[in-house]
């Protein structure tokens, strides 16, 4: 009798699992939401939603993009790592993730997520009014020596990389900004053209528009190289800044996620990085395309997550 209690619940496990194989199998029977944890229109944004259509169309189901917004990035990064690790609900992951220790912002970290790939990297670009009385860095940075807190730089919330890039900058030439935090860089880069503040560090995709506009002007770009975007605009370097600067953007799923169904994402998420349409997209906003599959970007992440504790450890980020 014992022994066929036990043959009786071997084959119970068993039709469970191969259900439960069946059921990864058919993944997705359903929507998947992809969480930004910024306002709509920034670089996050735009690039989730690019993506979501790609990965749309190879997994034959919707994918809609839920904007998230505060905490640099914590609020919507929380939900979704707190969430059920089912695959249907992913984030998208900003370079802010391996900061938020440091800056005691939340408990958030790279092993907070499964890492299902990386896709951009987002140069910085310092960027102020097309009316503004300086149009070098080198003018900016003086007037900023003459007017010490005078300079109101806006930033995408307390702690974000844009915030992190001026206050780079900021210290790099001894210099004293009043750093004004926004919920997400368009809503600063909104604030900049009302001239409510004197400058931003976003992405120079972020300020295209205005730059396209004539409203606004960019002084350097804060990666090694120029922006192909803007191949005129001098980098921090050649400015004679010895700095660079970039965000980088990825996309992930809450520990636990089962692997097949991160593998189907995965392959997913790299056919929507790998179109044209992506491409030119990414390109014509001022941003890098950088597709890293989920294991290179797990490495990424963990070596950002080193970098980045080091440097905020001696870093003084003011207010």
């Amino acid at each position: 009798m014992k022994k066929l209690n036990m043959l009786a619940a071997v084959s119970v496990l068993a039709l469970l699992a191969g259900g439960a194989t069946q059921a990864l199998a058919a993944f997705p029977e359903r929507e998947v939401t992809i969480v930004v944890p910024f306002n709509p229109g920034g670089a996050s944004d735009m690039t989730a939603r690019i993506i979501a259509k790609g990965m749309e169309a190879d997994l034959g189901k919707p994918v809609v993009v839920v904007n998230k917004a505060g905490g640099s990035g914590g609020v919507g990064m929380s939900q979704v790592a707190r969430g059920t690790p089912d695959g249907y609900t992913l984030s998208y992951i900003p370079v802010e993730l391996v900061m938020h220790k440091a800056l005691k912002l939340s408990d958030l970290g790279p092993d907070s997520f499964e890492f299902i790939g990386q896709t951009t990297m987002v140069p910085a670009a310092l960027t102020v009014s097309s009316d503004a009385p300086y149009d070098t860095v080198a003018d900016f940075i003086k007037y900023a020596k003459a007017n010490p807190g005078k300079l109101r730089v806006g930033n995408s919330g307390t702690g974000s990389i844009w915030h992190i890039a001026a206050s780079a900058l900021e210290g790099n030439q001894g210099v004293t900004f009043n750093h004004i935090p926004f919920e997400g860089a368009a809503p600063a880069v909104t604030a900049l053209m009302g001239k409510h503040i004197e400058a931003v560090t976003v992405n120079s995709g972020e300020v295209k528009a205005g730059v396209d506009a004539g409203k606004l002007k960019i002084l350097a770009i804060m990666t090694p190289e120029r922006d192909p975007a803007f191949p005129k605009v001098p980098t921090l370097i050649e400015s004679g800044i010895n700095l660079e600067f970039a965000g980088w953007g990825g996309f992930g799923a809450p520990k636990g996620t089962p692997k097949p169904v991160l593998d189907r994402l995965g392959a997913a998420l790299q056919k929507a990085a790998s179109s044209d349409e992506f491409k030119n997209f990414i390109v014509s906003r001022g941003m890098i395309v950088r597709y890293r599959n989920p294991e290179d970007c797990r490495k990424f992440v963990d070596d950002q997550y080193v970098f980045f504790n080091d440097l905020l450890s001696k870093m003084e980020l003011g207010k």
